[in-house]
């Protein structure tokens, strides 16, 4: 017990080595015969890489980032995020939209619209909201939408009232 040495728990290290060696702990499993999980991709995200040129209708309900050049028309339920390599010639659509590269034709977005420095937009933009950093370009016209402000149903909320009293005697 005093005099022995036990091979599984000397190690070795190497002079060349940059990493200390790990804590000799019997009660764990050595680090390599735990395997690790590689990273999950963002659930409901699609991606358009930058060699990636497309022409036609392009449709998404998933978020979509693309940072290839695409002709015709982008329509996206979720966030749309054009890269700093992206080229759209198309008319776009989504629900948020952030510009990193470039887009020329006409932008609706019905929640906001963020033109980053170095992005450029030329065409008109509809949306409810619209930030434009400094050293961002945009030609166009800016129509701001109005959320839509929904009246109370009063004469239901009569109805109801007028049931739960009755239902009360």
């Amino acid at each position: 017990m005093w005099g022995k040495t036990n091979e599984s728990n000397t190690k070795t290290v190497s002079p060349f080595s940059t990493a200390a060696p790990p804590p000799a702990n019997l009660d764990r499993a050595p680090a390599s015969a735990v395997p690790v999980p590689p990273p999950a991709p963002r659930a409901g995200s699609a991606n358009v890489g930058k060699t990636t040129r497309l022409r036609g209708d392009v449709y998404s309900e998933e978020e979509l980032y693309i940072d290839g050049e695409i002709d015709g028309t982008v329509e996206v339920r979720n966030r749309l995020t054009i890269g700093p390599n992206g080229k759209i010639k198309a008319s776009v659509k989504a629900k948020e939209l952030i510009v990193r590269g470039s887009i020329q034709g006409d932008v609706e977005a019905t929640d906001r619209i963020s033109i980053m420095t170095g992005a450029s937009i030329v065409g008109d933009v509809k949306t409810a909201g619209i930030v434009i950093e400094d050293g961002a370009y945009f030609k166009g016209g800016i129509d701001i939408l109005r959320p839509e402000v929904k009246k109370p149903d009063i004469a239901g909320m009569i109805a109801k009232a007028q049931s739960a009293s009755a239902g009360a005697v």
